[in-house]
């Protein structure tokens, strides 16, 4: 039986929320679009959309938002950041971002040129997104047995270091400006990487002369994995497993909004002071000032608290066991997974569960609608609608290996009573998951289409 671990916060302050009936979900829905994105917060119950900013912050983050420098130039807040960076990740340079994205947009903007490749363990949506739009391309290396969902290797957000070595030598290293890797990894469902692979990758990258870049958005959950799972690592701290982890890699892109529980923020971080200078002149056309990035001081103030709170293994051994909780407790009414459950989020296996629907037809979004109407909870597709793409040299749609439903759970918010919830609906769903249909799209972007694409069903 799947036990819930206690909470190690009192909740001090809290945001009401209300249950609509199914009439009024499924006007809000047709309004929508039958896309989940569309909906108003005011009409979701439980909303597990995404874990990106909308954590709680503590009462250190808030307090630490009153001492807020909003100097345009050399803020304060700048320079409390920039010891909170050091002390973690000990990049030589770093500039502060809105968010992920933007870092993303800056590096691709800075090192990457048409027909080049970005290869990475598994690049998430906006990375992919930011890698196509500059006319390049992303490129998958996990290891297999992440597309088993029932696979529950310890490590499943592993680089293959056979295909990532067999990869560069077919397309040649010139034409990879810089190699990446997700920690944990969001797109094969919040799986973490092993210091031994980050090792091994890390050195097949020098070993061809490629800048290495990790996608470090949920690095303490990362560290802690290898704390839990990894031998050697059990008596060391997520501290000094985080800073192992950076000292292999000549920079970083992090979201904030994740391992930083901030509601906003991110940073590029590198060692190279030419490029440095790069992106610097980059983010000023773009972002604002180096020392405040698109950001106001206060929030500068709250990454540099949340950076240092998301390391705190109380905290991480509460949020990885309130995943674990739900991914077991939905294994328990027969609710298929990918196993084990990862860090941030749980990814329901909707193909699986919705076999009878081709991918043609996007099971991942069928139920996603479904997770609404019957319970009002909003998760988010990864399936076909994220991650298919037409093949750049003969227009054939590539769809992904699995079509999954992320419940992303934001940190610090939710209790219990709500996991049981979400697993009672899911229960209901599978009951009748024969009478559930696909949809189609009646409209998308060409990129990142799940944002704001339209459907109807069919």
């Amino acid at each position: 039986m799947a036990i819930y671990p206690p909470e190690p916060f009192r909740i001090k302050m809290v945001e009401p929320i209300k249950r609509t009936d199914r009439q009024t979900r499924e006007a809000a829905l047709k309004r929508a679009g039958y896309n989940v994105f569309g909906l108003r917060a005011e009409e979701i119950f439980i909303d597990l959309l995404t874990d990106s900013g909308t954590g709680a912050m503590s009462q250190h983050q808030w307090s630490a938002m009153m001492e807020g420098d909003e100097s345009y130039a050399g803020a304060n807040s700048y320079f409390r950041l920039a010891e909170a960076m050091d002390e973690i990740f000990s990049f030589r340079f770093f500039v502060p971002t809105h968010q992920g994205r933007a870092a993303e947009n800056i590096l691709c903007a800075v090192m990457l040129g048409k027909e080049q490749y970005v290869p990475s363990n598994m690049h998430f949506d906006t990375t992919e997104g930011n890698i196509r739009a500059r006319g390049g391309r992303p490129t998958n290396l996990v290891i297999e047995e992440a597309f088993d969902p029932k696979n529950r290797h310890p490590f499943k957000g592993n680089m293959d270091i056979c295909k990532l070595r067999a990869f560069i030598e077919q397309v040649g290293g010139e034409k990879i400006p810089f190699g990446m890797i997700t920690i944990t990894n969001n797109a094969g469902g919040g799986q973490p990487v092993s210091m031994e692979n980050l090792k091994a990758v890390a050195a097949v990258y020098k070993e061809f002369n490629i800048p290495f870049f990790i996608d470090a958005c949920r690095f303490a959950e990362n560290a802690y994995f290898i704390k839990l799972r990894e031998p050697g690592y059990e008596h060391k701290s997520t501290l000094e497993i985080a800073r192992e982890t950076f000292a292999l890699a000549d920079g970083a892109t992090m979201s904030a909004k994740k391992d930083a529980i901030v509601n906003i923020g991110g940073f590029l971080a590198m060692n190279d002071k030419e490029l440095f200078q790069n992106v610097k002149n980059e983010l000023i056309l773009r972002e604002g000032f180096p020392t405040y990035g698109g950001l106001a001081g206060r929030d500068l103030d709250a990454m540099a608290t949340g950076l240092r709170e998301g390391l705190n293994e109380d905290y991480l051994a509460y949020r990885l066991g309130q995943t674990a909780y739900l991914g077991e407790r939905l294994l328990e009414v027969g609710i298929p997974i990918v196993e084990p459950p990862g860090g941030h989020a749980i990814y329901i296996d909707a193909g699986s569960l919705l076999s009878h629907i081709p991918q043609s037809e996007f099971p991942g979004q069928a139920l996603s609608i479904q997770l609404y109407l019957e319970g009002g909870i909003r998760g988010v597709e990864l399936g076909s609608v994220a991650f298919a793409y037409p093949d750049p040299d003969t227009g054939e749609m590539i769809h992904p290996r699995m079509e999954l439903v992320r419940l992303a759970l934001p940190r610090r918010v939710y209790t219990q009573a709500h996991l049981d919830y979400i697993v009672g609906t899911l229960e209901r769903i599978m009951a009748r998951k024969d009478e559930i249909r696909g949809v189609r799209i009646t409209y998308a972007p060409e990129l990142l289409r799940h944002f704001t694409a339209q459907f109807e069903p069919l």
